[in-house]
């Protein structure tokens, strides 16, 4: 029941931006937290970003803070995530990620799919 599909990855150039949409759907998604995670070629599993339930809290990886941006539309159901700045060093496959909860933690009950994102001049 439970769907997460991202979207809006490609290609980017070095100092361009993306932004990723995360379609959700199967439950409630105003009452849980969310996150955005990544997995680079042969790199293991890092987090990115989250954000609360309502949207008044978020969270940012080093590697991303300052010219990354979550944000959430709870009447659309859609997760975000906004990349300025890209670096080679950002090529991953994205992931949207549900918290059990509307505050995020280590537990992750849902996983998308993956959106894939490459930087490359």
């Amino acid at each position: 029941q439970v769907q997460l599909v991202e979207s809006g990855g490609g290609l980017a150039q070095p100092g361009g931006s993306l932004r990723l949409s995360c379609a959700a759907s199967g439950f409630t998604f105003s009452s849980y937290a969310m996150s955005w995670a990544r997995q680079a070629p042969g790199k293991g599993l890092a987090g990115v970003s989250s954000i609360y339930s309502d949207g008044t809290d978020t969270d940012y990886a080093d590697s991303g803070k300052g010219r990354f941006t979550i944000s959430r539309d709870n009447a659309k159901n859609t997760l975000y995530l906004q990349m300025n700045s890209l670096q080679p060093e950002d090529t991953a496959l994205y992931y949207c990620t549900k918290h059990a909860i509307e505050y995020w933690c280590t537990f992750v009950d849902y996983w998308g799919h993956g959106t894939q994102v490459t930087v490359s001049s």
